[in-house]
């Protein structure tokens, strides 16, 4: 059930962290009217997704603009009302304030009365002044995944193209099959996502339809799409070798967060070398079957150096607009 549901109601939000001097700092809130200290978060808007809903809530609570980095545990409790609320958290860091991903956001506008306090504490100080006990969990994952070396992740975020024209009813030739109005409103929709998980690199098959639905991120960020002929559906049939070469260079090492824009049938090649390339939990969150991605869904994919060792994808999740 989604926000707003008499049973469920939805809200987002994340543990922004940053480490100095050896110490590990959080984020806290205060909010006088429940008089409680606790993490920036809040609920969905209509038609918002839980990612762009947690980057929107910390900027209007705290004045911080920040990007995602992996998921955390979410935390779940009663409400006065009866209903059940579901706080989804992702571990977060204030990125350079030119960062191409923050122009694609609206300016937030600070809660004024919500909150009346925003102090940056150490982790073990926090765990004691939370008010919430639930409130503990993320912040306890937090603290493992920065002791294994994969707290400190990027982001590629592979999304498959909009919907498109039938090719039934397209005359011209498969590179120009463009996107329908539902293509062209799940390419809109893309913007808050993309730039919720800070992508700074904008890739695509040089098609039309996969070109399409990642300019208007483009327009947005000021950003340059860059056209990669391996991952358009003859060159990644012709030679996967180069796909999949392309594909793993991103996965390969530290480098800033980055969008790749697919075609459904190329997809099983890029998830198996996604997979080659994933901690054995993650494998049980990528797609496996046929159609992969729906059209306009993204798959984020949080990568880390554990222990210095070659990058590895620790953690991924699904989006759809």
């Amino acid at each position: 059930m989604g926000a707003g549901s008499r049973k469920v109601v939805l809200a987002a939000g994340a543990i922004v962290w940053r480490v100095r001097k050896r110490t590990v700092d959080v984020l806290l809130i205060h909010r006088p009217r429940y008089d409680d200290w606790s993490w920036p978060k809040g609920k969905l808007d209509p038609g918002e997704t839980l990612p762009a809903a947690a980057v929107r809530e910390v900027a209007e609570e705290t004045g911080v603009q920040v990007v995602l980095g992996r998921p955390l545990p979410s935390v779940t409790y009663k409400l006065a009302s009866g209903c059940t609320k579901v706080s989804h958290y992702w571990a977060a860091t204030v990125p350079s304030e030119d960062s191409p991903a923050l122009a694609a956001r609206p300016k937030a506008a600070r809660s004024k009365n919500e909150v009346d306090q925003v102090i940056w504490v150490p982790a073990q100080k926090a765990l004691k002044m939370l008010t919430r006990k639930s409130d503990r969990a993320p912040l306890g994952a937090l603290l493992d995944y920065l002791d294994e070396d994969r707290l400190a992740t990027w982001a590629v975020q592979l999304a498959r193209h909009g919907q498109a024209r039938p090719r039934a009813t397209w005359r011209g030739g498969e590179a120009t099959r463009p996107l329908t109005a539902v293509g062209k409103r799940q390419a809109e929709a893309l913007v808050p996502l993309l730039s919720a998980f800070g992508a700074e690199e904008i890739v695509t098959s040089p098609w039309a339809r996969c070109h399409d639905t990642v300019m208007p991120y483009s327009m947005a960020t000021g950003l340059a799409t860059v056209g990669a002929p391996q991952l358009t559906e003859v060159e990644a049939k012709s030679d996967p070798k180069g796909a999949r070469a392309l594909v793993a260079e991103f996965l390969r090492v530290r480098r800033e967060g980055a969008v790749l824009c697919l075609h459904r049938p190329t997809l099983p090649l890029i998830l198996d070398t996604v997979g080659s390339r994933s901690a054995y939990r993650v494998r049980d969150v990528l797609p496996e079957q046929d159609p992969w991605l729906q059209p306009g869904e993204l798959l984020v994919l949080h990568l880390a150096n554990p222990g210095k060792h070659k990058a590895r994808v620790v953690a991924a999740e699904l989006h759809r607009n």
